[in-house]
Order: structure tokens, then C-alpha cells, then sequence
């Protein structure tokens, strides 16, 4: 009984521990680099080495720097397919002459043979697929390139009852796209990477199972 009591309240910790989503390091921010200069003196109001934007604007410009992209993701495929193919073919073949002698001579009739073949195949296929995300997301500059572009990377993770939300994004933006809000439209992130997944009670239901996966995978023949 004292061991049954024992493994119950383990396995009620271990739940009560699991309480934060899970990290993906790919998306992880990093460290910001330390600007501030080493102590100076010299009896001036401003000292060198300070950064001090007294006439620029707050836009993400250096690494660590914090940026809002506004997902205005929104696509449309529509394809449609006809094809129709005939082929007919005819041969005729008569016995060759034997010993001079023509089969209708011998056999008293015209020996031949006829071969006739048909084939006709006609398919159709169409395909349509529409997808749309929209919200917002703020990640952070991980990289400037030496053009002066930046490479950005961000997760948002959102715990519910039933299970977890996550929003994955990286990609490149340039600086003169961004707004003075410090915000890009998600249609301005090159090579972006957009990821809506979940995990949980209501994300596994929708998940097919391993017999259906095989039943339509392309190694099942039938």
C-alpha cells in the first residue's frame, strides 16, 4: 500500500511539473552584444563610445534588437488536367509460297492471318489547395549581413488546456522595410520559414495512424 501511495504522488508531480511548452533551439533568440563602453573620464558631457541615436528611429537594426512581423501569409493553387490518347493498329499476314506452290493450291483456300489492336485511355485530375494566416509575431535579429540585412528568428509558444500552440518564423529582411512602428509584413521576409503546429489532446486526433499512413502510403500497391 505505501508503494502504490509512493508511485501515485511521483506520477502526480511529474505532471504537476510539466507545465511550459517545449523550446526549439532553432528559433531560439540570442545574446545581445554588450555596447557599453569601458569607463571613460575626460570631463565631457558625452563621452566616446557611447550609442546615442539622437536623430534616428527605434527600427531593429543590431543583433538582439526586437522586431514585430505582422503574418499577411495568404495562398491560392488551382490546377486542372485533361488527357485523352487513341491508338488503333491493323496487320494482315498471308502464308508465304511453299516450293513454289501457293497455299490456295495446296490447301485449296487463301491461308491468313489478321491482327487487330485497339487502345484508348482518358484521364482527368484536378487539384485545388487555399491557405491563410494572419497575426503577429515579434522575434529577434540574430545575424547582420554584410549588406546590412538582417536575419531574424523567433517562436511564439501558447499553452492551453488540451495541449500547446507554437508559431515558428526565420527568414531575412531589409532595414528600409521596416515601418516606424518597427514592423514588416511577413510578404517582405525573404527565404521565411512560417510554422503553425501544436501538440496535445486535439492536435494527436487529428493525427491519421500508423495502419492508415501505410494503407496510403505509395508502397501499398492496391
Amino acid at each position: 500500500m505505501k508503494a502504490l501511495v509512493l508511485i501515485s504522488l511521483s506520477a502526480a508531480l511529474l505532471v504537476g511539473c510539466e507545465t511550459l511548452p517545449s523550446r526549439d533551439p532553432d528559433f531560439a533568440p540570442v545574446q545581445p552584444a554588450d555596447l557599453r563602453p569601458p569607463p571613460q573620464n575626460n570631463g565631457a558631457i558625452y563621452q566616446s563610445g557611447y550609442d546615442m541615436r539622437l536623430f534616428e528611429d527605434n527600427a531593429a537594426r543590431r543583433v538582439g534588437d526586437v522586431l514585430t512581423v505582422t503574418l499577411l501569409e495568404k495562398t491560392n493553387a488551382k490546377k486542372n488536367a485533361n488527357l485523352g490518347t487513341s491508338k488503333a493498329t491493323d496487320i494482315s499476314v498471308t502464308a508465304p509460297y511453299m516450293m513454289g506452290m501457293s497455299p490456295a493450291t495446296v490447301l485449296g483456300h487463301d491461308v491468313k492471318t489478321e491482327i487487330a489492336t485497339s487502345m484508348n485511355f482518358d484521364g482527368q485530375g484536378d487539384a485545388l489547395q487555399s491557405n491563410q494566416l494572419t497575426g503577429a509575431i515579434s522575434v529577434t535579429v540574430v545575424e547582420v549581413l554584410p549588406n546590412g540585412n538582417l536575419k531574424v528568428r523567433g517562436e511564439k509558444r501558447v499553452a492551453l488546456n488540451d495541449g500547446s500552440e507554437y508559431i515558428r518564423l526565420s527568414g531575412i529582411v531589409r532595414p528600409v522595410d521596416i515601418d516606424v512602428a518597427n514592423t514588416i509584413p511577413s510578404t517582405k521576409v525573404a527565404d521565411a520559414t512560417i510554422m503553425y503546429t501544436g501538440d496535445g489532446a486535439v492536435a494527436d486526433s487529428n493525427k491519421m495512424g500508423w495502419i492508415a499512413r501505410f494503407f496510403n502510403s505509395p508502397i501499398f500497391p492496391f
